[in-house]
């Protein structure tokens, strides 16, 4: 699919967690593509939208406020859904929830997360990465900063969801300009993956074609940015 694709079908697209640098991204190549955006953030990081203020709707408030997120997805095709593990009250879980509770029917709901998220089990990891995963996630609930399994949650129940989902892991992150999409596998082992990294606006536009798609509908393709084909 072309870098300028338009659908006919897709016009309007909400994206949650729109103020956060993967968010923006995502902005950016939605507005590239000609959809109508609508944004949804915390009323306290709606100023980190003020570039793209006058070109999309903002709807401000908590990811995981039901009422919220019901107003900002009404009559939206797509919902890009960046599953932030913020503290300790079930934001990622409740913020997933509310969009599968209340995205119409027909849209293309597309969510963020790691490659620690596995949805068959058949994923292999190094000892090096379940450790960092484990003591990463003991810290960041001890001091009540992230619940990587709130993440977890979330997506175990996108995953039993009969909605039109994709569940996007993305490896480690760095900024820089584009490469083009990721490749992607079912399974982080998959060589095509090995390098590991990949560039954030690429994660965003990753999401972005997702909507498109429809060969990733109801699967979680893990991506990293490496040249490669696709897995079929």
């Amino acid at each position: 699919m072309g870098h300028d694709a338009k659908s006919e079908k897709t016009k309007r697209v909400c994206i949650v967690g729109a103020s956060g640098k993967l968010g923006r991204y995502m902005i950016e190549h939605a507005l590239e593509r000609g959809y109508e955006v609508v944004g949804v953030c915390r009323a306290s990081s709606v100023g980190k939208l003020s570039e793209v203020a006058d070109r999309i709707t903002i709807v401000p408030g908590a990811t995981n406020d039901p009422d919220v997120i019901a107003e900002a997805v009404a009559g939206c095709d797509a919902v890009l859904t960046v599953l932030v593990p913020y503290g300790v009250r079930d934001y990622s879980s409740g913020t997933a929830q509310a969009v599968m509770d209340h995205a119409p029917e027909h849209a293309r709901l597309i969510f963020s997360c790691g490659w620690h998220i596995t949805r068959d089990g058949e994923d292999e990891y190094s000892r090096m990465f379940l450790a960092i995963v484990a003591v990463a996630g003991w810290l960041a609930r001890l001091f009540r900063y992230v619940d990587l399994d709130d993440q977890v949650e979330a997506c175990r129940r996108i995953f039993a969801s009969d909605r039109r989902w994709t569940v996007v892991r993305g490896s480690d992150l760095e900024e820089g300009p584009s490469q083009g999409l990721p490749a992607w596998s079912s399974h982080v082992q998959d060589p095509i993956l090995a390098n590991n990294m990949t560039r954030r606006t690429d994660f965003a536009l990753f999401m972005v074609a997702a909507i498109e798609d429809d060969a990733l509908i109801q699967k979680a393709p893990a991506i990293s940015g490496v040249s490669g084909s696709s897995e079929p």
